[in-house]
């Protein structure tokens, strides 16, 4: 007869708890009676739970320091964007799990970003995912300052890329590193371009349509009517320059498009600007060249009223540096522990869009509606209906940046004279 005993645990049993127990074991009444005529018990017992040992602080003094390049991807839909925020928020940010990552295996001592030199490429918004986002930052080093000095001893160097992954979420991986960026690197500044993605179903789409208003976008132009105006970093260059804007179909997945959006640098929200646009065009709610109209500022000196595209879909899909500044590895070794994270994913939510499927196949039935309403494709599928689309040239217009920029700054000298 095998013998199924399993050991318990006391050591986070509270006294009352481990009085009880040995009452039951002695076979003693629970009172305060029982335990004055028990001479193996009394109410003078004193219960020693094991000493905790004291964690030692770990001594940052005794190990040198060096700046790292890190590329990694996550996926934006649990996260409140990229960038930590100097408030709660209701969901954590990216950059948040990756300081927490740090500063649990040690590789920083302290949570704050100016203490480690921080920078990142580009901020993404609540939703928004990437792929090959890039931060910088300085670390621990298991190697010391004359060792440092040769790169053949980077072979001997932490394992960042694995010692990172072990405490981030799943949803976040680190999956590149360059351990020897210029000195002064700064992975936004240093950014030579940023490529966006934009996914969306092309069901009932003139996609000829939208790809050529999307050629509109190409070289410099003023953006100011396709971004959200912050007010706070007193923004008055608008100008961009795109070098790649087209509609492709995404290969073996059936009427879907993806929109390739190709540039150096990004206003707030640009993208999904660009995107909501777009979609408007390829309904033939308006003409291809509306994206000519809002891009001349005389025209149009603010941006017309509209909403802008869904954040899930979007995805910063890569970001460039000098490949003779920065040379990107993947550490000295790719674990198994990684690859099961990501297959792990993906197979959760594979699964997932097929329980859809056959959700979708139950609960949707054909709907006309008698009302004949319009609904304005945002790319999340849900829309926005209205009762009669109203043309962008007939639409309310917003401040213009230079009335937001002032109102901000008038704000700001009150609060200072106060």
């Amino acid at each position: 007869m095998s013998n199924n005993f399993e050991p318990i645990d006391y050591s986070k049993w509270s006294k009352k708890e481990l009085l009880a127990r040995i009452h039951e074991l002695e076979g003693t009444k629970n009172d305060d009676k029982s335990i004055s005529n028990n001479n193996s018990i009394n109410n003078t017992i004193e219960i020693t739970l094991p000493k905790r040992k004291k964690q030692k602080t770990f001594d940052f003094s005794k190990y040198s320091k060096r700046k790292i390049a890190l590329r990694f991807s996550y996926l934006g839909w649990n996260y409140q964007g990229l960038a930590l925020q100097g408030e709660p928020t209701e969901l954590p940010t990216v950059e948040e799990k990756i300081m927490e990552a740090s500063f649990k295996v040690k590789l920083i001592g302290s949570l704050e970003q100016q203490d480690c030199e921080f920078s990142r490429c580009g901020r993404t918004d609540r939703g928004v995912s990437a792929m090959n986002q890039v931060i910088s930052l300085v670390v621990r080093s298991n190697l010391t300052e004359e060792e440092l000095k040769d790169p053949k001893n980077d072979e001997k160097e932490v394992d960042y890329i694995k010692s990172l992954n072990q405490s981030l979420p799943n949803d976040i991986r680190m999956h590149s590193i360059c351990l020897r960026p210029p000195t002064n690197f700064d992975a936004r500044f240093d950014c030579t371009f940023r490529h966006y993605k934009y996914i969306f179903n092309g069901e009932n789409l003139n996609i000829e349509a939208m790809n050529k208003a999307a050629s509109f976008f190409l070289g410099e132009n003023d953006f100011r009517n396709f971004c959200k105006i912050d007010a706070s970093k007193q923004i008055t260059n608008f100008k961009r320059t795109i070098t790649m804007a087209q509609i492709d179909p995404i290969e073996n997945q059936d009427n879907h498009f993806v929109f390739n959006l190709k540039g150096t640098a990004f206003l707030w929200h640009q993208v999904r600007c660009m995107v909501g646009v777009l979609l408007t065009v390829a309904q033939n709610l308006e003409d291809p060249t509306i994206v000519q109209q809002l891009l001349d500022i005389e025209k149009y000196p603010s941006r017309p009223t509209y909403k802008m595209a869904h954040d899930i879909p979007l995805v910063l899909y890569d970001c460039g540096f000098d490949p003779e500044k920065i040379k990107w590895t993947t550490g000295p070794k790719r674990t198994f522990d990684t690859n099961a994270c990501v297959n792990g994913l993906w197979n959760d939510y594979h699964i997932k869009s097929i329980m859809l499927d056959f959700m979708k196949d139950f609960t949707i039935t054909p709907f006309e509606d008698p009302t004949k309403k319009i609904n304005v494709n945002l790319g999340d599928g849900i829309g926005q209906t209205v009762k009669e689309y109203v043309k962008y040239e007939k639409r309310g217009r917003l401040e213009t940046a230079e009335e937001i920029n002032a109102k901000w700054k008038g704000k700001k000298s009150q609060k200072v004279k106060k």
